[in-house]
């Protein structure tokens, strides 16, 4: 047993959206690029603003026995296009600089996304765990946490010890997650053991919306395998389901499921085995039908039905939506719908305008008055519509509910804008609008709505339960970087056939495994 082992830290977050803008080093320097102590203070900070599953393996770390941390770099970004190659040999090299200088280590903790794209490759997570252990050697153990919209690859299981997946959408178990990377760390360092790990994947490349884990074909999956794992007596470490991210169109996307045994290879493969065979006959399931603008307005308009809530899905920013589509809002502005608050429209210079003219003043709102012409911007048409500024606020707040609660966040200049009767909420950083702060620091009551719309595809589900209840919810079949009909998009790299895409995709006995 190790009395203090000296663990790395590091990490790189970004979900890429293979048709989104790609992201460049302003995209990590706004929301995380924290280097030696700086990133150790922040993860130990009480309202952390870094990856809530970073500041859990931290904690879990402190609270269990000694520990010589060496934090390196952690960088993450909003979800966008695919990370530019400039940006990613800077991160890339700073991380080794600090393995370089500080090794050697028993042991490696990689925070990432597992989604990621480059300009240079389909696979730089793969890339960026395969060099770290170039650098560290074959000795020390490397642990991982992952998104469950990772899409998984050979390289990144090659590289590491143990991959710990994410086993809620929406998003709420990232303290658990980084716990449990923790002590599994701590399990494999003081028994000196090994862990097999095992990846296996089905040819189905689900859309997002299918990849809820309360219910439907995903959360059975998830649910399955937990009790699987516990049947199996203690000798399966973990066992994580990725759902994959359609929109990273790389060849490694598609469901797959990563199981770990504590030393016994076979036992992962078998049970692995099970879970993909599973999916594989349930595979029907992964299909969602969507609500259309005219049914989303119709429900907005009637008096009679009760509150409900709609996700803009086309305009997801969690996803590498824009945050600026128009659409689904011209649409309920031309209706006359009443006591609609909508959020949260990214618009820098109209929270500018409407700080200008102040709270209380009435101007002619110009939504994209300076929209771009670039092929990921064709979605965000200029809007304008009368407006009153109800409130203003300064953006910095701390998350309230669901995935990005306790987690303080800067939002830039923000406004709440009304349109007549419709509250339409411009914030300055593009974020999707999964918790219910970005309605109330501006003093917005969602309890009070008649129709509540986010721009969010399903974390907000998380966020707004205490409003509304599964059957009040509405997915809206909008256009953007993010709508979920798979059908829209040419992919050029997803492994094919593959189901939904390829409804009659055929996955024969003998290349199962």
């Amino acid at each position: 047993m190790l009395a203090s082992p000296k663990v790395a830290l590091l990490g790189m977050i970004l979900e890429s959206n293979r048709f989104a803008r790609p992201a460049d080093e302003e995209d990590f320097r706004s929301l995380t690029w924290l280097d030696g102590e700086a990133l150790l203070k922040e993860a130990r900070s009480v309202t952390p603003t870094l990856a809530t599953e970073f500041a859990a393996f931290v904690r879990a770390m402190d609270a269990t026995r000694d520990w010589q941390s060496v934090p390196c770099t952690l960088a993450a970004s909003h979800p966008a296009g695919p990370v530019k190659q400039d940006v990613f040999d800077s991160i890339c090299e700073n991380i080794v600089r600090h393995l370089s200088e500080n090794g050697p280590f028993d042991a490696v903790y990689i925070c990432n996304h597992g989604a990621m794209v480059a300009e240079h490759s389909h696979d730089p997570d793969g890339d960026l765990m395969t060099r770290v252990r170039e650098v560290v050697g074959p000795k020390p153990i490397i642990v991982s946490t992952l998104d469950l919209h990772a899409n998984m690859s050979s390289k990144m299981v090659d590289a590491c010890d143990l991959i710990v997946g994410y086993r809620t959408n929406p998003h709420v178990d990232m303290i658990e997650r980084g716990e449990e990377a923790a002590f599994s760390l701590r399990r494999c360092l003081s028994s000196g053991t090994r862990p097999k790990t095992v990846l296996k994947r089905p040819p189905i490349v689900p859309a997002s919306v299918t990849l809820l884990t309360a219910d439907g074909p995903y959360g059975d999956l998830i649910d399955f395998g937990q009790r699987r794992q516990a049947e199996m007596g203690g000798t399966i470490l973990n066992v994580s389901v990725f759902g994959n991210f359609v929109f990273s169109d790389t060849p490694d996307n598609g469901l797959s499921v990563v199981v770990t045994a504590r030393d016994d290879q076979k036992q992962a493969e078998n049970l692995a085995g099970e879970i993909v065979e599973r999916a594989w006959q349930n595979r029907d399931r992964f299909v969602r039908e969507l609500t259309s603008i005219d049914q989303a307005v119709a429900l907005a308009s009637n008096p009679g039905k009760a509150p409900v809530i709609f996700s803009d899905a086309g305009d997801n920013p969690g996803g590498g939506g824009s945050g600026r589509t128009t659409e689904l809002l011209s649409a309920l502005c031309a209706s006359g719908a009443k006591d609609v608050i909508y959020g949260s429209f990214f618009d820098p210079d109209l929270a500018a305008e409407a700080y200008q003219v102040g709270v209380g003043a009435s101007f002619s709102a110009t939504f994209n008055r300076n929209a771009g012409t670039e092929i990921w911007e064709q979605w965000n048409c200029p809007f304008e519509a009368e407006a009153k500024v109800l409130a203003l606020h300064d953006g910095d707040v701390v998350g309230e509910r669901g995935i990005t609660q306790g987690r303080r966040m800067h939002l830039g200049p923000c406004a709440a804008l009304d349109l007549g009767g419709l509250k339409v909420v411009v914030i300055s950083d593009r974020a999707q609008t999964a918790d219910p702060v970005f309605f109330h620091m501006l003093g917005l009551d969602v309890g009070a709505a008649k129709c509540v719309v986010v721009k969010s595809r399903g974390h907000f589900r998380a966020g707004f339960d205490q409003w509304f209840a599964p059957d009040q919810v509405y997915e809206v079949d909008t256009a953007g970087l993010t709508s979920p009909v798979l059908e829209r998009w040419p992919f050029q790299y997803l492994p094919r056939p593959s189901f939904p895409l390829d409804p009659d995709t055929v996955w024969p006995e003998d290349v199962r495994g």
